[in-house]
Formats: structure tokens, C-alpha cells, sequence
């Protein structure tokens, strides 16, 4: 192409055309006509340039585009430059321009899909570097060549259709572009099918690339997938080519029903289990693997009425697999015949033909094995009433064998009796008394003793049951109740007073015990004139007087019985002491009121009377041991003879201490041991006193034992006590016996103690026969 143009807007010479490339026409040249003015002005030229076209691709460089010239031809010269893309700015270096000539070059080959076109600016300046003339545009054109393939945009195309689709059903698109100029035929694209098969069941339109089913026949079964080999062309179809592949995937539908491989299927199962798989029931279809046309559902319908069986699919395999929910008894019913249906999770498509369901016969063989005896009544609960004598047969608690059909000789032993008062068959089961069986025992959960009985047949191996055996012991009303207390004080006059609360035990257990009925002895009526008994509550009774009755001790006679079947009625004597009292109803000083001080005199009252006691009874008492040492012998001297009580505790002499603080020498043998007595003075059961306090009961025996030395003084004072208040020893004003001492007693030894004023009195020669610990303080009291 040849395109000349005029810099210069005043030309006032001729034009100047530059030749193009040969065989291009020129460039059409747009010149505006002349226009007349007014007066003498000059006429002026001007003309329009249109773009210059240039091929991409073009080989022969540099290649002249263009000459420029200016018609201000000055006397100096001028000087022609450009600039712009491809100048002096990026893309640089594919134009330049001979200053001087004004002839444009380009210098590299173009690609219009790079450039499409370029916008330069020429210049004409003098050789001062003033400008000449406007700046004008020049517009550079790169025509397209058909120098680009088109390109698919994926090089697989995936598509998918169901099987059985009609013609015409779409599948997918090719896309492909081309680089080359749109508007040209370079970038008109068309598409084809090279290869797809031999079935031909697919179309693509050319232009689109949309590409359709064209005939009926996709089996999914028979062909799940296709290829097809795309093409795609430029220049409508007879220019450059590009191939691709699409991939079609028949998807399934549900037109083929599960069969079952065989008919009839034999399984086995033991007997007594479940939880377990017993068998599998293969079937096939040819949907695909893993899909719900494919996965298979089964149904028992015949053969199960009690539910013992289940069946589910392997999502595996598609296998239906048997299972036990239930155990079954061989005795029972040792055979099975199930019916089996099996169908696709999902409907069976209207296309596929119409069949019923697959049906089949599963026989299920019921093993026998060694079953566990079991006892039919477990736990069992018997009774027996407490003291029953040994032997009293209890029960016959025998087990059953559930295998009727192959019975076992079964055998009995106890697993578990603590306390050892059973005896049991072993060939029968037959439970027996060994012992007398206590109403109160630490083995006893309440009132129930429990045993545990084991019954074992005779089978290799043998099978064991565990059989739980209650034993409820009866409470016997062989008590009667005891009347609390067996003493106590009343006003003298029956306004006065609240009269005495009475209360009854029983050691028998409800419903032995209370409600307790209270009674005067009838045998007595005189008692019914001067005395009222109250029942006040189960367990509690209220004595008062009818009449004024005289001041002192009064025993009354008193019938207390329990709600026992039988009844237990039981006779207890009650002292009572009558006093006059004041208008509060409180006992006043007298005889009667000095008999029951422990509880009517106020506390330093009583501590003064107990202290003079104690201090006569010490008196009394070191009376006795000196006279009892004024008989002894001399020559046992101070500790005695060695057949006499030597001590248990051995004293430290050598240590320097705290006195006889530091020294615990109190040998309190009898007074650890109260029914210790020597035979010289045998004790027997004092007469109840007459004058005994309301208020003590029989003294508890035995006491808890002093902890250490310092604690004597105070378990004395409580054995005083205990024996001041003690209605089975003589009154207070009477000399108490505590012990006598006898031949031999441990007692003797405390006549040194007042024997003699001085230590002149003593012979100590025997304390050489000590040894040589005690050689020593034989020299220094020796005669």
C-alpha cells in the first residue's frame, strides 16, 4: 500500500507524493478546494490522510511506508522526526524516519494480534529547533493474516446423557476461539465429528458446537461410555484445523430388577443365640455397582411370625445378609422355612419390562447344644421361725434342663454360706438346717440370711446355674417386756405432783414388742383403791395416787405385757418411794427424801455425803490392813516374802523425775476383774433393798478401763458411786464389804504402810538376798 500526505497546511507549491510498496494502489488523497477570499489574501490548500495499511508478517524489512515533506522549504533545510508506540515508546524500534528525507520505515515484522494499529505524531522543525509546522497524525494499520489455529478450550470435553434418551437430547458443547481478526473469514469457525463410532448416535452443529443425540438406542449396559473425536476449522471450514476429544457417559437408570442367583438357599444356626449373621443370599443386577438402581432391598414374607430372623443388604456386594434377632429353642422348633423377595432401593423405570419380584426359599436348620439348667423360682424366698433346731428342712430348691430332648442328671452345691448353717442334697437340692438359726446375727441383712445355690448337669462341658436362696428368719415372742425404771418417788398426796413416768423394752422385734399394756396385779385390789396406772403411749405408762397414802418405800407389783402372738406377760416389782411434797410438787427433807438423794438432793448436798462416805470407808480400811500387818511375821519386812503378790511393775529407782507422778505403779488387777473373789469370801446376789433410789437400775458391768494413771481417782469414784446406787447392796448407813481379805490376798503387803512409825521397826536383812541391785540399800537399813 502507497500513502502520501502534506505535512504542511500552507503549501504554496506543487504536492509531493511519496511511492508505496509496488503493486498496492495509492492511498486516496482527499483535497479540499480552493477557497476565493476578499482582497488580496492567498488562497490556501488542505488535505486529509487516510490511515496507512501495513500486512503483519511482512518479511522484507526495513520496508518503506511513507516520505513526508514540508513546503516551507528553507534556505537551511528541515528536519523531520516522529514519535509515539513503536517510537519512542513501547514497543520500541519498530518505526523510524530519515530526518532529512522524511521517508518512514518499519524495521521489524508485525503481529496484529500483538498491535492492531499504531498512532504516530511527525514533526518538521528548522535546523534551529523551531517548529515549522503543527504536529499531524499519522495512523499505521496492521492487516491480518490467517497466521493462528483455532484452539478448543479443553482438550477432553465431559458430557453425560441417560440411557434410553430420545434423539435430538442435548449432551454437551464444543467451544474453540481463534486469535486471528474476528471480522475476517481467519476467525470463522466450523465444527465436525471425525470419528464417534460405528453407531453413529450423536450430531454436532457446526457453528455451535452443541452436539445431540440422533437416534434412539443408548444401553448403558452395552456401551456406558463414548468417544468422539472433535474437529474445529478456520476460514469457514477450509482454513487451519485443531482436533479434541468429548467423552459421553451413558448414565443408568433403573431398568433391569435384581435376581437372586438360585432359587432356594440351606442355612444352619445354634440354638440360644442371637446378634449373629447365619448366612448371605447373593443376587445380581446389571445397573451400576453402588447406585440405588443397583442396591438391593429384601423382605422375609413367609416363615417368620414371631420376628426371630433380619435380613439387610451388603452395600458391597448386594448380598442379603440373614441374621438372628432372636434365640431359638431347638426343643421348641428346629426348622425354618423362610420366602425371600429382594427389589431395587429405587422404582424400576417405566422403560424397563414389567416382571415380578424375585423370590426365594431360604431353609433354616436349628442346632441343639448343651443348655444351662435354670431354676424356675430365682431368687426363692423361704421362712423359718428364729431357734429352730437343727435339721428343720427348709426347702427343695432343684433346678430345671431346658434340653428335654436330651436330658442331664443335674447336681447341687452351695456357693455361698457364710455363716455355715445349711445343709444341702446334692442330688436333690433339698436345703436343711445345720445349726440353730439366731434371730440377730452380724450375717443377717435385717431379718434375711442369703445363700447361693449352684446346679450343674453332667455334659462335657458341663453348664452351670445361679440360684440366689432368701432366707427370712421369724421373730418368736419369747421375751417379755422389762419394766424401766424399777424405782422412783411420789408425793405423798395425790394433787401434788406429776406422779411417775414408767416405760417397758422388749428385746423381741416388732410385731412382738409394743404397743406395751401396763397393769396392777389384780391379785391385789388394795392396789387398785390407792393407785392409778395410765397408759399414756405405746411404750409409756403413767403411776399416780388415787388417795393420800403414808410416807416411805411402797413395792407395787406391776403385770406388763407385749402385743405378741402369743402374748408374753411378765410380773416386775416397783419401789416406789411416797414423800410429802411442797406446793411445786418437789419432795421436802425426810426420810424418804435421804433414800433417793441421788436424784431429790441438790449437788453439793450429795457431794458432802459422798465424801464422808468415802472418808470412813478409807479409815475402815487402814484400820484393817494394820491390823492384818500386826500379825504378820517381822522377818517379811517391808515388800514381804516372795511367795507373797509380787508386782507386775518394775520401778525405776535410778531415774530422776517428776516424783511419784513419773512412777505408774497402781496395780489395779482387781479392779479390772469385778467377779474376781478369793475363795475365802464367797459373793452371792445381795437382797434388793428396800430403801433402793428410784433412779438406778442395776450397775452396768463391766466398766471402761482406765486409760492411764491419772484416770484411777476418777474410775474409783465411779465404782463408789455405782455401788452407793446399787439396790442389791445394803443401805447407806450400813458398813459396805468391798472385798474381805483372805489367805493369800494381794491386799497384805499395805500393812507396812501403818505398821510401825519409824524405820527402826523393819528388818531389812532380807534385802541382801536380792541380788547386788539391792545390796546396797541392804547395808544402809541393815542391822
Amino acid at each position: 500500500t502507497v500513502a502520501a500526505f502534506l505535512l504542511g497546511r500552507k503549501l504554496s507549491h506543487g504536492i509531493n507524493l511519496s511511492q508505496g510498496e509496488p503493486g498496492l494502489p495509492a492511498s486516496p488523497l482527499v483535497l479540499y478546494p480552493w477557497r476565493q477570499r476578499a482582497g488580496p489574501s492567498r488562497v490556501k490548500r488542505a488535505w486529509v490522510i487516510p490511515p496507512i495499511s501495513v500486512s503483519e508478517n511482512h518479511k522484507r524489512i526495513p520496508h518503506l511506508l511513507v516520505q513526508i515533506k514540508s513546503d516551507k522549504q528553507l534556505p537551511g533545510g528541515v528536519i523531520y522526526s516522529i514519535k509515539g508506540p513503536g517510537v519512542d515508546e513501547e514497543p520500541l524500534g519498530i518505526f523510524s524516519i530519515d530526518k532529512l528525507s522524511g521517508k518512514v520505515f518499519l524495521n521489524t515484522m508485525l503481529d496484529r494480534e500483538k498491535n492492531d494499529r499504531f498512532r504516530l505524531r511527525a514533526f518538521a522543525l528548522d535546523l534551529g529547533g523551531a517548529t515549522l509546522e503543527d504536529p499531524t497524525d499519522l495512523e499505521i494499520v496492521v492487516v491480518d493474516q490467517n497466521d493462528n489455529r483455532p484452539l478448543f478450550q479443553q482438550e477432553v470435553f465431559t458430557g453425560h446423557v441417560v440411557e434410553g434418551a430420545i434423539p435430538g437430547t442435548y449432551v454437551l458443547k464444543a467451544e474453540a476461539t481463534d486469535a486471528d481478526d474476528p471480522d475476517t473469514d481467519n476467525a470463522a469457525l466450523r465444527y465436525s465429528i471425525l470419528e464417534q463410532g460405528s453407531a453413529g448416535l450423536f450430531s454436532i452443529n457446526e457453528t455451535t458446537g452443541e452436539i445431540r443425540t440422533v437416534q434412539v438406542g443408548l444401553d448403558r449396559e452395552v456401551v456406558s461410555v463414548y468417544n468422539l473425536t472433535l474437529q474445529v476449522a478456520d476460514m469457514s471450514g477450509d482454513g487451519l484445523t485443531t482436533t479434541a476429544t468429548a467423552v459421553i457417559c451413558v448414565d443408568d437408570i433403573n431398568d433391569n430388577p435384581p435376581e437372586f442367583t438360585k432359587p432356594e438357599f440351606s442355612l444352619e444356626v445354634l440354638e440360644n443365640t442371637s446378634g449373629v449373621d447365619i448366612g448371605r443370599l447373593p443376587v445380581h443386577d446389571k445397573d451400576l455397582p453402588g447406585s440405588p438402581n443397583w442396591l438391593a432391598r429384601f423382605t422375609i414374607l413367609e416363615g417368620d411370625p414371631d420376628g426371630a430372623f433380619a435380613i439387610r443388604t451388603d452395600p458391597h456386594t448386594n448380598d442379603g445378609i440373614l441374621s438372628m434377632v432372636k434365640a431359638l429353642d431347638h426343643e421348641g422348633r428346629d426348622h425354618f422355612t423362610l420366602t425371600v423377595s429382594v427389589q431395587n432401593q429405587n422404582q424400576l423405570h417405566p422403560s424397563a419390562p414389567q416382571t415380578t419380584r424375585a423370590l426365594a426359599m431360604v431353609q433354616v436348620q436349628v442346632q441343639d447344644v448343651n443348655e444351662a439348667p435354670f431354676f424356675p423360682e430365682n431368687p426363692r424366698l423361704v421362712r423359718v421361725e428364729e431357734g429352730a433346731p437343727p435339721g428343720t428342712e427348709l426347702t427343695t430348691f432343684s433346678a430345671s434342663d431346658p434340653d428335654t430332648r436330651h436330658p442331664q442328671a443335674l447336681s447341687y452345691f452351695l456357693a455361698y454360706d457364710p455363716a455355715d448353717w445349711l445343709l444341702l442334697d446334692p442330688r436333690s437340692g433339698r436345703v436343711q438346717t445345720r445349726q440353730v438359726l439366731p434371730g440377730r446375727s452380724p450375717f443377717l441383712q435385717g431379718s434375711c440370711y442369703t445363700a447361693v445355690i449352684l446346679a450343674s448337669d453332667n455334659a462335657d462341658p458341663p453348664r452351670t446355674a445361679t440360684g440366689t436362696l432368701s432366707i427370712e428368719i421369724l421373730e418368736v415372742n419369747d421375751h417379755g417386756p422389762a419394766l424401766l425404771p424399777l424405782a422412783g418417788v411420789v408425793c405423798s398426796e395425790p394433787s401434788k405432783g406429776q406422779g411417775l413416768l414408767l416405760s417397758a423394752m422388749d428385746e423381741d422385734l416388732p410385731p412382738h414388742a409394743e404397743p406395751f399394756h401396763f397393769r396392777l396385779n389384780p391379785d391385789t385390789p388394795q392396789l387398785a383403791h390407792n393407785w392409778s396406772l395410765t397408759q399414756l403411749n405405746a411404750t409409756h405408762a403413767v403411776l399416780a395416787l388415787l388417795v393420800p397414802v403414808p410416807t416411805g418405800l411402797h413395792s407395787l407389783l406391776l403385770l406388763l405385757s407385749d402385743s405378741g402372738k402369743p402374748r408374753q406377760e411378765r410380773a416386775q416389782l416397783l419401789n416406789v418411794s411416797v414423800c410429802p411434797c411442797d406446793e411445786g410438787g418437789s419432795c421436802q427433807a425426810s426420810v424418804a427424801a435421804a433414800s433417793t438423794a441421788g436424784v431429790g438432793l441438790s449437788f453439793g448436798a450429795l457431794m458432802i455425803i459422798l465424801s464422808s462416805i468415802i472418808l470412813l470407808l478409807s479409815l475402815a480400811l487402814l484400820a484393817a490392813v494394820r491390823e492384818r500387818c500386826l500379825r504378820r511375821p517381822r522377818h517379811e519386812g517391808l515388800l514381804g516374802s516372795l511367795q507373797d503378790d509380787l508386782r507386775d511393775n518394775i520401778l525405776n529407782y535410778d531415774e530422776q523425775g517428776g516424783g511419784e507422778e513419773d512412777q505408774g505403779a497402781y496395780d489395779i488387777n482387781q479392779l479390772r476383774n469385778p467377779d474376781f473373789f478369793p475363795p475365802a469370801c464367797p459373793r452371792g446376789k445381795q437382797p434388793t433393798r428396800r430403801d433402793a433410789p428410784y433412779s438406778y437400775a442395776t450397775p452396768p458391768n463391766p466398766r471402761k478401763l482406765p486409760t492411764s494413771p491419772s484416770a484411777i481417782e476418777d474410775f474409783i469414784n465411779e465404782g463408789l458411786d455405782a455401788a452407793d446406787s446399787d439396790p442389791n447392796v445394803p443401805p447407806y448407813d450400813t458398813a459396805l464389804i468391798y472385798d474381805c481379805e483372805g489367805s493369800g490376798s494381794v491386799a497384805g503387803s499395805l500393812s507396812s504402810i501403818v505398821s510401825s512409825l519409824t524405820d527402826g521397826d523393819q528388818d531389812y536383812d532380807y534385802l541382801s538376798e536380792w541380788g547386788p541391785r539391792f545390796r546396797r540399800l541392804a547395808d544402809l537399813y541393815g542391822h
